[in-house]
């Protein structure tokens, strides 16, 4: 069994990068009136304590969300990202909440949430906390055959979040096979593929794999607070396949505020890259 937990990462810049690229689909998604299918991948716990020994011990979201928490004028899309995380967790940030959560706050009662989870113990933790929700269904098992299995969606509508630990390097082929299967059966939907920056060659290989996989409309944010020769993961990046009009203009606003903030003594950087047009 593997052994990643989000918990000692939640709230981090990572999850500021990936939160608000789902945050802002979901809500372009739900302006229409037809019914909507999210389908995460790999999708934790659902939310997280910032308050214990796991967040405290790495006390990544302190530049993360922390930095953003007492911003005055945000720029509009992270607006509303960090107005869902207040909806969760109130005026004190000791909590932060997972894609699942976010996901079932914008979600309307029509829509459905389709959950995937390797973890036992993590499986147990989304099944009491949604245990009320009857939108919400928790699958089982490996996230990359579970969510294979449930494309198309019903609602022929949503969006679909992949978001692996990546634990396993043979992940970074992996993903790239399964958007393919995926597209061939939901060619419509949105997916939204997290990656870490940890190692470039890693990361422009997968790039160039998505690039040449024949799928259209494809673009690339890509948030980096740290240089790509510093220890551990110094950035992160979001591929979105369909991706809203206005997805990417809203990015080129606050991907340089971003990388502004978020990055010590303003070592950041960003990238917005078109991977396939129409």
């Amino acid at each position: 069994m593997l052994s990643y937990r989000h918990g000692f990462h939640a709230g981090n810049h990572a999850d500021v990068l990936k939160h608000l690229v789902l945050v802002r689909c979901l809500q372009y998604l739900v302006q229409k009136p037809k019914p909507v299918c999210y389908l995460d991948t790999h999708a934790g716990g659902g939310a997280y304590s910032l308050a214990d020994a796991r967040a405290q011990k790495t006390g990544e979201y302190r530049d993360g969300i922390g930095r953003l928490w007492q911003c005055d004028h945000l720029p509009s899309p992270l607006q509303a990202y960090h107005d869902q995380v207040a909806i969760f967790c109130g005026a004190s940030l000791d909590a932060y909440p997972g894609s699942p959560v976010l996901a079932a706050q914008l979600l309307r009662d029509v829509d459905r949430l389709l959950l995937n989870e390797l973890h036992s113990s993590e499986q147990q933790v989304l099944k009491q906390r949604f245990a009320a929700d009857r939108r919400v269904r928790v699958i089982e098992g490996d996230g990359y055959v579970g969510g294979l299995a449930a494309l198309p969606p019903k609602e022929r509508r949503g969006l679909v979040l992949i978001d692996p630990p990546y634990e396993i390097k043979s992940d970074y082929e992996r993903v790239v096979k399964w958007l393919k299967d995926a597209h061939r059966r939901f060619a419509t939907g949105i997916y939204a593929l997290w990656y870490p920056v940890v190692d470039r060659a890693r990361i422009d290989r997968l790039q160039q794999a998505i690039k040449a996989s024949g799928i259209a409309r494809i673009d690339l944010y890509e948030l980096c607070v740290a240089p790509d020769t510093s220890p551990g993961m110094g950035g992160s990046g979001m591929v979105v396949i369909n991706p809203p009009w206005q997805l990417r203009a809203e990015m080129e606003i606050t991907l340089p505020w971003l990388a502004e903030r978020l990055a010590p003594e303003g070592g950041g950087r960003y990238r917005i890259v078109e991977l396939a047009g129409e």
